[in-house]
């Protein structure tokens, strides 16, 4: 999972959730002073905002080259954030050291999901929140985790990533532990300055799992086995001219107290 997510650039797919992230963040409760870890934080979209609104903030994340990204965007704006590598299944921090931990469409593809939100739940204090950005498995991000999944399926026994959008699931593995759990289906808009059928090439390019599934492919299956991811896209656009869409994903917005 490191090697895949080193490849590419990652920082180019994740500014398009940058407004997103912002939105996130805004819903939760920061204020000057507060512990916050993000956990599997990327190159920065949410541990940045957190920093702004006063938050002592360690963003962790497995691969390097999307936190030193995340460094310089905070050292840009003048923040004192802590990043540092780590993994989400085995956190590098004493029990109930933060008040708030959150992750935005990171911890959600960890291999091993009970452990995470193990994990998360022991990190935080209790009364404090754990907040989460999953992608559902009905968007268009899921379904596309869903098709790239069929060409480069995940080791045996490992779930799908985005079983931390079904609800039932999330209550499953919040079942201990969380006094109150709120779930909240949201949606956004992802505004590519490019048709449909050039965002498949955006993430072979940039984004890392989407190379690894490529590499699996010969030349005929590259051409032809996405068409129906582009095709995916095209269904998915709102708003905006065919040329330049305005691709709308959901996502599950996971609020958990902890007992």
């Amino acid at each position: 999972m490191k090697a895949a997510w080193m490849v590419g650039d990652f920082g180019q797919i994740a500014a398009y959730a940058a407004q997103a992230a912002e939105e996130f963040v805004a819903r939760t409760a920061i204020a000057k002073g507060t512990r916050v870890l993000d956990v599997a934080c990327g190159t920065g979209n949410t541990a940045i905002p957190a920093a702004r609104a006063g938050g002592i903030v360690t963003g962790l994340d497995l691969a390097p080259n999307l936190l030193e990204q995340a460094r310089k965007r905070a050292s840009a704006e003048g923040l004192e954030i802590t990043f540092e590598e780590g993994d989400a299944e085995q956190l590098p921090h004493p029990n109930a050291a933060f008040d708030v931990v959150m992750t935005m469409f990171g911890a959600m593809f960890a291999p091993r999901p009970e452990q995470v939100a193990a994990e998360l739940l022991r990190v935080c204090r209790p009364g404090g929140l754990i907040a989460m950005a999953n992608w559902t498995p009905q968007g268009f991000v899921g379904k596309t985790f869903q098709f790239t999944a069929r060409i480069a399926p995940p080791p045996p026994g490992v779930p799908a990533p985005v079983l931390w959008g079904d609800e039932e699931t999330v209550r499953q593995r919040f079942a201990k532990g969380v006094s109150n759990l709120s779930l909240t289906r949201r949606k956004i808009s992802f505004d590519y300055p490019f048709p449909p059928n050039e965002v498949v090439a955006f993430f072979r390019q940039y984004f890392g799992p989407t190379q690894t599934a490529f590499q699996r492919l010969d030349p005929g299956g590259q051409a032809t086995r996405w068409l129906p991811v582009s095709s995916l896209c095209g269904k998915s656009t709102t708003g905006r001219a065919a040329t330049e869409p305005s691709v709308e994903v959901e996502y599950l917005d996971v609020r958990a107290i902890r007992a």
